[in-house]
């Protein structure tokens, strides 16, 4: 498998005219293997194999990736985004306030909402880099359980 996406990325990149060097696939390698990632998470897991990559490479990668559509950005709360492979960007993101989870929703859930700011305003929405903040249902039923003690 990860010979198909070295394939896959460097088809990518060739066609735009790139080429896939090693910091590049070290940042690709770490995007996918930690899913939802921030650039300081992204350089931790490159120093593991390569300590002399630096936060400025991890930025500035992560950059190109984007406009080359190899990866994706998503604001999940304050701070830095968090990145995922492109392949899996269409979905928004459901983050727990309590527990601090993100559940991954594909974005037709939000066709309603689209497809009204739409019409309504004619605004096209963008809902892949979406996060709908609230409470999950482990964190809601644990407020809701009345407390037991003596």
């Amino acid at each position: 498998m990860a010979e198909q996406h070295d394939d896959d990325w460097r088809s990518g990149l060739r066609r735009r005219g790139y080429r896939l060097t090693p910091q590049r696939e070290l940042v690709l390698r770490a995007v996918e293997r930690l899913d939802h990632a921030t650039p300081d998470d992204i350089l931790a897991e490159v120093r593991r194999t390569a300590s002399g990559v630096n936060i400025s490479t991890v930025y500035r990668t992560l950059e190109l990736l984007e406009e080359l559509g190899l990866v994706s950005h998503a604001h999940l709360g304050h701070g830095s985004p968090t990145y995922h492979l492109a392949a899996r960007h269409h979905h928004m993101h459901l983050v727990c306030r309590g527990c601090g989870t993100v559940t991954e929703v594909d974005v037709s859930a939000a066709d309603p909402l689209v497809t009204r700011l739409l019409d309504d305003y004619g605004f096209a929405t963008d809902v892949k880099h979406f996060a709908l903040y609230g409470r999950c249902e482990a964190c809601r039923r644990s407020e809701e359980e009345p407390e037991t003690g003596p």
